[in-house]
């Protein structure tokens, strides 16, 4: 099954569960991919977390249930799975931008977003550089921290905090290029392990990190045009993620397999700068 196939899927089953309590867990269900792999899937090809777009969904029902019916704000609530009419009440201000009350008024312009729809998009070509490699097992230590789903856009502020502490240098000791996995080991429902990380050594000096196996995989690679640095500005991973995604895997014959998803940056250089790829497990 094809990863367009999967993830429309998947969108579905949401539609069909909107009044319920809907986990990650729950919509990885009807794919291959585990909840992690989906989530991240889901992330750099829509843009967004999965419970954001599943929030945004049961809000823009509810809208159009005020406008169409006399169904009461806290029968609403209770359906949507809010603790009270007034959480209830602060999420839908901030999405169709006025108060449950107010949208029952004819006139108003209310935001709502329809379910979505995954298709190949024909766009402008822009040529991607990739490549298969098979590689061993291997071990990295480094410096940890869990993010939840909704949490991920904050990993480039964990990249800054470990810069500017300096906590980085040491794992660049061992070799000339500094890695960043996440999806390995176990961590709770709707989270994710993130490892800013070196290549292990014989004589690493592992105290105060953690330490991770990388299994022996094939991976798909994706360099970065140019050279870069660390910097929420300047930093190209995130695309490369989304191209490597939404334009290469579901046109490539490969699919997706359990595994760490790494980053992987050569250098820096005289300058300061770094050569970026992307490294995912394929089949």
């Amino acid at each position: 099954m094809d990863v367009l196939t999967q993830l429309n899927r998947a969108m579905k089953y949401i539609e069909a569960h909107l009044g319920e309590d809907i986990e990650l867990d729950n919509v990885a269900t009807v794919t291959t991919y585990s909840a992690y792999h989906f989530g991240r899937l889901f992330y750099y090809i829509a843009e967004m977390p999965l419970s954001e777009y599943i929030r945004k969904r049961k809000l823009s029902l509810a809208a159009m249930a005020l406008q169409s019916s006399q169904v009461k704000v806290a029968d609403l609530a209770v359906q949507y799975g809010y603790d009270s009419a007034d959480s209830f009440t602060r999420a839908f201000v901030k999405q169709p931008g006025v108060t449950p009350t107010a949208a029952r008024q004819w006139g108003f312009m209310l935001r709502i977003y329809p379910p979505l729809t995954f298709q190949i998009r024909i766009k402008g070509m822009q040529e991607m550089n990739w490549r298969i490699e098979e590689r061993e097992a291997f071990e990295v230590y480094g410096i940890e921290r869990i993010f939840k789903q909704e949490e991920l856009g904050k990993i480039a502020d964990f990249w800054d905090e470990c810069l500017q502490s300096g906590r980085h240098k040491q794992l660049e000791v061992d070799a000339d290029a500094l890695y960043a996995i996440m999806g390995y080991g176990d961590a709770a429902p709707n989270a994710m392990p993130y490892m800013i990380c070196g290549m292990k050594r014989a004589d690493s000096d592992t105290k105060g990190f953690t330490t991770v196996q990388v299994p022996k995989r094939t991976w798909a690679v994706f360099r970065a045009e140019g050279l870069s640095d660390h910097s929420n500005e300047h930093c190209q991973i995130p695309q490369l993620f989304n191209r490597a995604y939404s334009e290469w895997l579901p046109t490539s014959g490969y699919d997706k397999v359990d595994g760490p998803d790494m980053e992987v940056y050569s250098g820096p250089d005289a300058t300061g700068k770094c050569l970026e790829e992307v490294w995912i497990p394929v089949v």
